[in-house]
Order: structure tokens, then C-alpha cells, then sequence
């Protein structure tokens, strides 16, 4: 009971440590995946401010931005990221696209719903102008300076020379309005808010309708070409690249947690069980150390008690064999003769089964041994007029001889008496292979009942009337001695058949 109890707590302990370990890999393969996830937000977020940078850097007069400049600049952006840059656009408030390159595919006409949008091979973040442009307060303040404050400022550009005159931006001159032609290939930024907080350093941040352009025309061009929001389509190709590592590597760890618990589990019941074998394995010795010791006296004392029988013996013939006593007194001292011969044959046959085996082995011819058997039981043969045979193949195994003659003295005399007048008994050898044989002893008696097969080997078990009980087991205990096998079979049509096997040939 205490050993289940172990058992069940170990593997408890087995199964609760492989439960933490599998929620584990699982909170570590969602903070992975959040955390590829942010990186590509991340990702698309610097490109919303670059892309702020860009249109900051484009306008003209504090309000368009060249169409044409914008778009190669995102031809640029696309080049530059195209790993994970799929395509760029910029969307009115209606939806509308107002500059774009790459891959944008919007499923409708109208303003974005959602921040982001994903898909299984890209990913869609929309964000408002503002939103990146806001983000780029370290141009803002060179970028709303004239040519002549950044002239004054700096004094000089980036290759220690005066910067060039400022050329006059192409467009009508101040005063008269443009072209309807040229307003095409001017986009809107007037939806640029001022920088935060109204932290212009001073200077004016011109940003609303032109002097030279009606107050509906501008509402009109804001509405049609304003730029409202940022559409940015990322691959997720390296994203999911990622996630599938990461998501291996977790099955990896899982696959490797699971055989561990399992080995443990299995290791622990091994070491249960060995350790429950070897305490059987003592007690079995003990026992079997006590069995030997109550073997050994109960051998010293039926050997001690067949010399007071033998005497007893002795005077019930002197006493049968007197003339002058009575008759009755002689029938009762041959009746002690025969009760004490019954006594001491189960005696003697105590004492050979309590003995322990010692083989020596040798080389044995088989239907030698047999004919020599036979020869001795002639005297029962004859008088029973039995028909005894040997035969089948001619080989030699290695034996004991004196241990297999007894086999085959108490397997032929066990036939004798079952067998009725007039019976027939076999001894056949068979060769079974190159190194193994086997050896029968068939009868034609009534033969065994399947559910007597193998209590027939038991000690003192026995159908026959004069039968000790321990003629069988003495031959199945040197049966074990040699590593052999015996198996009582059907003998068809009738009686029972005694097989040998596992003989080694010499």
C-alpha cells in the first residue's frame, strides 16, 4: 500500500512538472509571436514617419507637396524595404487613393475601419497623417524656415559651402492663381497640423488656403487631394518565418519534456518493481534456506526409520516362517512384511526426491538407455504380457546417465501400471534439429485428463492405488536439473504421451 501510494505520488509530481513545462512553451510562443508581431508594427510605424518626413520636406508654400516627387519617393521607400515592404499609399478622407506604389489592394472606396488590417501573407496598418507627420518634430522647425533664416542660421550646408541661391518654386507668380492643369500634380498637406503644443520657435508656420486661391477651390482640392492617411502594406513572410521557428522549437521542447516524463515514469516504475523483486528474491531465500534445513532433517529421519522397519521386517518373516506357530500368527507377520515394504519404498523414494541434483553430464545414447530400462523391468513386463518397443533415430545427447535412466525407470514403470494386460508401450527418440532432440514414452491406457496434466507432476499426487505419488516428480525434478521440458500429452486414439524436449545432442 505505501509503495502505490509513492508510486502515485511521483507520478503526479511527473505529470504536474510536465503540464508547467507545456504552459510554458505555450506563454513563450505567444510572447514570441507578440513580440514579431510589435517588431513589424514597429516597422511600419518608422516608415509612417518617414513617410511624414517626406511629405514635410516636399511642400510648397507651407500647403502642396509635389505629386510626382512624392511618388518617387515612395518608389524609394519600396525599393529600400522590399523584403518586408510590399506597398505605400496615401489616402484622402473619402478613401480615395491619392499617391501610391507597390501593392495596395483596398477591399473598399471608403476610409479605413480599422487601425490595421491582417491577412495570411501581408499585413495592412492605416494611420492618420498627423499621426506620423507629429512624430517628426526634429525637421519641423528647418523645414517651415526660408532659404534665408536657414542661410543665417546654419551659414553654411553640410559641404562647408554657401548654399545656392533659392530658385523661385514653379507656379504662378504672387497674387494670381495657377493653372487648373498644374493643380493636378499638387497634393494637399494642409491637414498637417502645427507642431505640438504651437512650439513654432518663433517662427511662422504657414499652413492653410494660399492668398491667391478662392476659399472653394481649396475645400474642393483638400477634399480630392488631401492626404488623410497612411495605408502600409508589410510582408509577414519574416513574420511568420519567425513564428514557425519559434513554433518548431516549442515542439522540439514539448516532444522532449513529453519523453522525459514518460523515461521517468517508466525508470521509476523499473526501480519499483526491481526493488520489490529483490525483497522477494531475499524473502524466497530465506525460505528456501529454511526449506533445505526441514529437507535435510526430514531426509535424516525417514533414513533413520528404515532401520527399526527393517528390523520389524526381519522378525515378521522369522515369524512367518516358523512351523509351529499358529496360521493366523503367520498371515498377520506377512501382513507386517507387507505394510513395511510399503513404508519403505515410500521411504526410499522420499529420500531420492529430497536429494538435491548434481548432474554430470555425458554422452548418453537414447535407445541405449531405454533398452537397458526395459531390460530391467522385464520381470513386469512379462507378467503383465506387455509388448514394449524402441525406436526412431539413433542419437546422443548430454545427460547424466544415472539421472536419465531413473527418468526413463519411472516414466516406463508409471506406463506399466496404467496399462492393462496385453498392452503396448513406445519409447521413441526423435532428432528435432542439428544441436536438439527429444525423447516419448506413449501407452495405450486410459490415459490423463486435460485438467490433470500438470498435477500429475505434484508430490504425492497420484491416481494409482499402490503409487507412492512421487515418481513423476522426481522425474520432473531432474527434468529442471538438465534445463530440459516435460509435457504430458494425448496419446491418440488412447492413452498418454510423455515428451521430453530440449535434449542437446553431444
Amino acid at each position: 500500500m505505501q509503495s502505490q501510494r509513492n508510486n502515485q505520488l511521483i507520478y503526479t509530481l511527473l505529470l504536474a512538472v510536465w503540464a508547467l513545462v507545456m504552459i510554458w512553451q505555450v506563454e513563450e510562443h505567444v510572447r514570441v509571436r507578440n513580440a514579431a508581431r510589435a517588431a513589424l508594427e514597429n516597422r511600419a510605424g518608422d516608415i509612417a514617419n518617414t513617410i511624414g518626413i517626406v511629405l514635410r520636406s516636399q511642400r510648397r508654400f507651407g500647403v502642396f507637396v509635389n505629386r510626382e516627387r512624392l511618388e518617387d519617393s515612395l518608389t524609394n521607400l519600396v525599393k529600400q524595404g522590399s523584403q518586408e515592404l510590399s506597398g505605400i499609399a496615401l489616402l484622402n478622407a473619402a478613401g480615395g487613393i491619392v499617391a501610391s506604389n507597390g501593392a495596395v489592394d483596398l477591399q473598399n472606396g471608403s476610409a479605413p475601419a480599422a487601425p490595421e488590417v491582417w491577412s495570411p501573407h501581408t499585413a495592412t496598418f492605416f494611420s492618420l497623417v498627423d499621426l506620423g507627420t507629429n512624430l517628426a518634430r526634429d525637421i519641423e522647425s528647418p523645414i517651415i524656415m526660408s532659404r534665408q533664416e536657414f542661410t543665417t542660421d546654419r551659414g553654411t550646408n553640410r559641404m562647408g559651402r554657401p548654399p545656392p541661391p533659392e530658385e523661385p518654386p514653379p507656379g504662378p507668380p504672387p497674387g494670381e492663381p495657377p493653372p487648373e492643369g498644374a493643380q493636378s500634380n499638387l497634393t494637399s498637406a494642409a491637414e498637417m497640423p502645427p507642431p505640438p503644443n504651437g512650439a513654432t520657435n518663433g517662427r511662422p508656420y504657414r499652413v492653410g488656403r494660399p492668398p491667391w486661391m478662392s476659399e472653394e477651390k481649396y475645400q474642393e482640392l483638400q477634399q480630392e487631394k488631401g492626404a488623410r492617411y497612411f495605408v502600409i502594406v508589410m510582408s509577414t513572410q519574416a513574420f511568420a518565418a519567425a513564428c514557425e521557428q519559434d513554433l518548431w522549437l516549442r515542439l522540439v521542447i514539448g516532444v522532449l519534456a513529453t519523453i522525459s516524463a514518460v523515461g521517468s515514469g517508466v525508470a521509476w516504475r523499473n526501480m519499483s518493481k526491481s526493488a520489490e523483486l529483490q525483497i522477494r528474491l531475499i524473502r524466497a531465500s530465506e525460505l528456501n534456506t529454511h526449506l533445505k534445513e526441514m529437507n535435510l532433517a526430514a531426509a535424516g529421519l525417514a533414513h533413520e526409520t528404515r532401520n527399526p522397519l527393517n528390523i520389524i521386517r526381519g522378525l515378521a518373516q522369522m515369524i512367518s516362517k516358523q512351523n509351529d506357530a499358529p496360521s493366523e500368527l503367520r498371515e498377520r507377520s506377512r501382513a507386517i512384511v507387507d505394510e513395511t515394504d510399503k513404508v519403505t519404498a515410500q521411504l526410499n523414494e522420499f529420500i531420492n526426491y529430497s536429494r538435491p541434483r548434481e548432474v554430470r553430464r555425458s554422452r548418453v545414447a537414447l535407445l541405449t538407455a531405454a533398452n537397458e530400462v526395459v531390460r530391467t523391468l522385464a520381470h513386469d513386463i512379462q507378467e503383465k504380457q506387455l509388448r514394449v518397443e524402441t525406436g526412431g533415430d539413433p542419437v546422443t545427447v548430454e545427460a547424466d546417465e544415472q539421472l536419465l535412466r531413473q527418468v526413463l525407470f519411472n516414466l516406463l514403470l508409471n506406463a506399466i501400471q496404467a496399462v492393462g494386460p496385453a498392452g503396448q508401450i513406445r519409447i521413441i527418440a526423435q532428432r528435432l534439429g542439428a544441436t536438439e532432440a527429444a525423447l516419448e514414452v506413449r501407452d495405450d491406457g486410459p490415459g490423463v485428463p486435460p485438467d490433470r496434466r500438470q498435477e500429475i507432476f505434484k508430490p504425492y499426487f497420484t491416481t494409482n492405488q499402490k503409487g507412492t505419488g512421487l515418481g513423476l516428480a522426481v522425474v520432473q525434478q531432474i527434468i529442471l536439473a538438465h534445463g530440459w521440458e516435460i509435457e504430458c500429452l494425448a496419446n491418440e486414439p488412447k492413452g498418454a504421451r510423455f515428451r521430453i524436449t530440449h535434449l542437446r545432442m553431444a
